[in-house]
């Protein structure tokens, strides 16, 4: 007998206790984050002391003062690659969504990943800001051009990617080590595309900034995430509970059907049915058609006659060498029948 004491694994599970709400404290730390955000974009737009700076980096060249970092920055900075972070953090949440029996963990990520693709995508393509490889006039800050770069797309996706790990987080301490990691990738993925030329200074504040947006404000959408969890659901067990109609064999169609009535019955006209038994009787059960089987006009088979008894007058096969007994068994090698047997050897041998 179950009592209170003892549930099921599926009830009060922790992913279900642990949804972030939109504090007082998200709320002050998402205020500031959009200040950030908007003095980053107006310090660009104006040419500000911001620009100059993301020019002394370039110019500086990280990647020609410490080239014993390149090859490993270069291989580091996947961290921060879409694709295949996505795929490596999808498979975690995967695990996490069989063990929980929730899809919530999955759908957390793919929020995410939208609101940040239609944040910093929108933003890309409406400054069109040129990277430090492609910059035509020093001390100019570059807008309007044919540029995807502003903010950075490695540094937000990284932020939001591994920051998902940390806002999914069932107990303070694996939210704790989360957030640390989350934010050693996001510093230094970000870093990293400064020290290999590819991103302004700028860019990286911007890209840090517009992560921590889109988790911040994760909370608000976590309604709409529990109707699309429910909805889910249903259309899983749908999927998965779904029974295809059974189709009927050829051979035995249903009583009553199209396919069990003869033509001429449907039409009112019953035809005379001729039926043979089995050894040439006529009607009786043996000729009787089951209900339910299509009718096929019955032909009489001719019956075969049946053979007279034929007494046995012995056998017509010669008798076999090895039916005969061991004094009548002759050797393979014989003189014609009526000689000896010692002279038919003796003949034979000389």
């Amino acid at each position: 007998m179950r009592t209170d004491d003892k549930l099921p694994r599926t009830e009060g599970r922790p992913s279900d206790l642990a949804r972030p709400r939109m504090t007082r404290t998200r709320r002050w730390l998402l205020g500031s984050t959009v200040a950030v955000y908007v003095a980053t974009v107006v310090g660009v737009l104006t040419t500000s002391w911001l620009v100059q700076l993301d020019w002394q980096v370039m110019l500086f060249r990280p990647y020609k003062q410490w080239p014993a970092f390149h090859t490993f920055l270069d291989y580091f900075v996947v961290m921060g690659q879409r694709g295949p972070t996505a795929v490596a953090v999808a498979a975690w949440l995967g695990w996490c969504c069989h063990k929980q029996r929730t899809m919530r963990p999955l759908i957390v990520l793919g929020t995410s990943l939208l609101l940040l693709n239609m944040t910093v995508g929108a933003v890309k393509l409406g400054l069109g800001r040129l990277g430090p490889h492609y910059a035509t006039t020093v001390g100019s800050n570059e807008m309007w051009g044919n540029g995807d770069i502003f903010p950075s797309g490695h540094t937000a996706n990284a932020v939001v990617t591994w920051g998902v790990l940390a806002y999914l987080a069932t107990t303070p301490r694996a939210r704790r080590v989360a957030s640390v990691i989350a934010a050693a990738f996001a510093f230094g993925v970000g870093m990293t595309t400064v020290y290999l030329g590819t991103h302004w200074v700028s860019d990286v504040v911007l890209g840090w900034a517009a992560g921590v947006l889109v988790l911040l404000a994760l909370p608000w959408l976590e309604p709409a995430m529990g109707r699309a969890e429910v909805l889910l659901q249903i259309l899983y067990r749908a999927v998965r509970e779904r029974r295809l109609p059974v189709s009927l064999p050829v051979s035995r169609p249903v009583a009553g059907s199209g396919l069990a009535t003869p033509r001429a019955a449907r039409d009112g006209e019953l035809p005379a049915r001729e039926t043979v038994g089995v050894g040439g009787r006529a009607g009786g059960a043996a000729g009787h058609v089951p209900e339910g089987r299509p009718h096929h006009p019955l032909r009489s088979h001719p019956i075969r006659p049946e053979r007279s008894a034929v007494a046995p007058g012995g056998s017509r096969r010669p008798p076999h060498a090895d039916r005969l007994s061991h004094a009548d068994r002759l050797p393979r090698a014989t003189s014609p029948l009526g000689a000896p047997a010692g002279r038919g050897r003796t003949a034979t041998g000389g």
